[in-house]
């Protein structure tokens, strides 16, 4: 028996950064994919996960900057596949990294990357993981174990490879984020990452040279001094998956833990920082 869904039709004024906001706090509760209209954008959830209340205290919807408005309905099971590819287009980091589906040409830049996202996080065109691919490139990890925490499609795990990288674990507590992340780390011909399920629990005796973590702020907060323990010497921290006003207390929390400020890179409102230990 197919699920049975509800597609909500959102509309957004300005679009920019505001649609990308409301489509990252949508999948923390429960939204499970997307695809852009011209006023804004189409969400599915599942029936039976929906609650009138799932919409309470999000930030966009409360922001007087920008104007919402929605209409819902009920669909059968959508074929998420067909969506995702009318809608994604390849992106290019920098001129250096680019970020395709299997369907799209071969990019003419340093790193090629191909990733089929299916309903996992994590292609590049959400600000957080292009910034974090920023941040990566300017990195140093040649010969140097990484962690990516929180891997969605494993696109940050399979750069950081492909830069040089000598072992990469790759950790989500989503189960198809960990297919994913596997079926995506062997399309791009990679054999130094390791996927995982699970969460922070995971890492007791392990150490890094480099840790990733693109997640929302409250679990980073209360991970950060699991993230610190198994920072090396020397260790580079890469945060993101936050605001701009979420700043302070994720630097606090970092200097609180001896991890020193080094960078910040910002994106339509969302925030990536480079913390050295």
């Amino acid at each position: 028996m197919s699920a049975v869904y509800l597609e909500f039709e959102f509309r957004v004024t300005p679009r920019e950064p505001f649609s990308d906001i409301l489509m990252a706090e949508l999948g923390e509760v429960g939204f499970e994919s997307f695809a852009e209209t011209g006023e804004g954008f189409l969400a599915y959830i599942q029936k039976e996960f929906w609650n009138d209340d799932l919409l309470d205290g999000l930030y966009t919807l409360g922001n007087d900057q920008v104007a919402v408005s929605y209409s819902q309905k009920e669909v059968e099971q959508v074929n998420w596949n067909e969506e995702w590819e009318k809608n994604f287009d390849p992106i290019v980091v920098d001129g250096k990294c680019t970020v395709r589906a299997p369907f799209h040409q071969q990019g003419d830049t340093l790193y090629d990357i191909v990733i089929e996202p299916k309903m996992s996080f994590g292609t590049g065109h959400h600000a957080t993981t292009h910034m974090m691919i920023q941040h990566l490139m300017d990195t140093d990890l040649e010969g140097k174990d990484v962690l990516d925490m929180g891997c969605g499609t494993g696109v940050l795990a399979i750069l950081a490879e492909k830069e040089g990288a000598a072992h990469v674990d790759a950790i989500d507590i989503d189960n198809w984020c960990y297919l994913n992340s596997i079926e995506n780390a062997e399309r791009n011909n990679c054999d130094k990452i390791e996927v995982f399920e699970g969460d922070a629990s995971l890492l007791k005796g392990r150490s890094y040279d480099v840790i990733i973590a693109n997640i929302n702020r409250n679990i980073l907060l209360e991970d950060l001094p699991v993230y610190a323990s198994c920072l090396r010497e020397n260790g580079v921290l890469l945060l993101s998956g936050f605001y701009e006003s979420d700043i302070s207390m994720i630097r606090e929390k970092c200097e609180s833990l001896s991890l020193n400020f080094a960078q910040k890179l910002e994106r339509n409102l969302w925030v990536a920082l480079k913390f050295l230990n």
